[in-house]
């Protein structure tokens, strides 16, 4: 697939010349012209190479590096620094926090593709190697009621061999629960297609794959295994009914072929909100949800918060060497309390940020207070305000953390909870549905 690359700079000349030269390389170029678009950029579409300037209007391009460094943002990614005003000192800053160069103005065109090519190759390794990683966690974790009866039910589902649509908010686990599903049913490929931030056009590339290139297509790479669709609501319409029509008839179509190949794999699909079910086909919905498994956010079983903190600690300290750290029974405490608007994804990045920050033997309120005051207004990536979500989603969000709040605090009772918040009962209920939001696993 065409490398992504996101250009950072507040002179426009120097942007348009970066994306001319790299989309005439044949890369994908996204533009930002401050920190703010960037964010929000980065936040769309994640890229596989960032060329960040480090003197920008709103904020310098080292503090957005460290930013997104200690939010753990940058595991799939490099960073190219660039400076018209360079010194020893900027550039030994800049790697040291974690960025693969710096390459100082008036840029060398061949310096800069060359240096591009590298960072793209050791891209390309990053994210093998933090696959393989993830493959060491095999089971969900936690032992509240919640997860042992969400275990129960993938371990039913395992029983048949039929489709599956997973809904949950982004972090809970859905692609582990994807995975798990898979490795307990059969011994093939596992193969994941991510559609957010891929163009109509890749879409059908990627999925059904091309006449015009030798490259295997994510139908062919899960022949006899499971292919895992993330965020399916994103794909074409029409994508959507070629996909329902090769499913149905157990073969497809190259892209610009007409020779049909056959199929034999398991779709397991998955949307982040219900609501996202109204921009699938209605019959490719029927064909995907013949069973269905909602992840909860980690907010729904905070019991398990100390068994998963406990967990990453240690896998933090056994995979990327990092030094032992104890959370204090305080600090446990608070983070059961916290709201996690990011998941388990939030909590893991939490973890590896005070383990490689911190220097005692202990992690206590104090260290991590801040930390939480810092995210509280960030959305599910730990990067953008919620004001900065388009309205759905930030409606949801908020709903859903709020009625959940209000459910805990009434003790599950929806009428309580009617009376309590001005709302009526009947429409509460059907506010609930629309949320996935079970009161009775609210419960005190």
């Amino acid at each position: 697939m065409t490398a992504h690359i996101l250009v950072i700079d507040d002179e426009p000349d120097i942007r348009n010349l970066m994306q001319e030269i790299l989309e005439d390389e044949g890369f994908t170029v996204s533009v930002a012209k401050d920190g703010k678009t960037a964010r929000q950029l980065r936040t769309e579409q994640p890229p596989d190479l960032i060329l960040l300037d480090i003197w920008m209007p709103d904020i310098d391009g080292i503090s957005l590096l460290k930013e997104w460094r200690e939010c753990g943002l940058l595991q799939d990614s490099q960073v190219i620094m660039l400076s018209g005003h360079g010194t020893v000192e900027t550039a030994v800053e800049s790697t040291r926090l974690g960025a693969f160069d710096f390459i100082e103005k008036p840029l060398s065109i061949s310096k800069l593709l060359l240096t591009v090519d590298r960072a793209l190759k050791e891209t390309s390794f990053l994210k093998e190697h933090n696959e393989l990683r993830e493959q060491f966690i095999t089971e969900p974790l936690g032992h509240s009621n919640i997860m042992l009866v969400l275990r129960d039910q993938a371990n039913r589902i395992n029983l048949h061999n039929t489709s599956i649509l997973i809904s949950g908010e982004p972090g809970s686990g859905r692609t582990l629960f994807a995975r798990y599903i898979h490795q307990n049913n059969q011994n093939g490929p596992f193969v994941m297609m991510q559609v957010a931030g891929i163009s109509t056009e890749n879409q059908a590339i990627e999925l059904f794959g091309s006449q015009d290139n030798n490259l295997p297509s994510r139908l062919e790479q899960a022949e006899g295994g499971t292919l895992f669709i993330k965020d399916i609501s994103n794909m074409d319409e029409v994508i959507q009914a070629r996909l329902l029509s090769s499913l149905k008839n157990h073969s497809f179509l190259h892209t610009g072929s007409r020779e049909p190949l056959s199929l034999n794999i398991r779709i397991i699909a998955a949307i982040t909100y219900y609501s996202d079910i109204r921009n699938l086909n209605e019959d490719l919905y029927y064909y995907l949800n013949v069973v269905s498994l909602n992840i909860p956010s980690l907010r729904e079983h905070c019991e398990d918060i100390p068994e998963l903190l406990e967990f990453y600690v240690n896998f933090f300290v056994n995979k990327d060497n990092l030094p032992y750290r104890r959370f204090t029974v305080a600090s446990q405490n608070m983070l059961r309390n916290y709201i996690w608007p990011g998941n388990i994804r939030e909590l893991k990045n939490l973890v590896q940020r005070l383990l490689i920050l911190g220097n005692t033997h202990t992690i206590d309120i104090d260290e991590i207070e801040p930390i939480l005051e810092q995210q509280s207004t960030t959305n599910l990536t730990g990067n953008l305000s919620i004001y900065d979500l388009p309205l759905r989603e930030a409606r949801e969000q908020f709903e859903k953390a709020y009625l959940e709040h209000q459910l805990k605090e009434t003790g599950g009772n929806v009428s309580k909870m009617a009376t309590r918040i001005g709302l009526e009962r009947t429409h509460l209920y059907r506010k609930l549905r629309a949320l996935n939001i079970d009161p009775k696993q609210l419960k005190k």
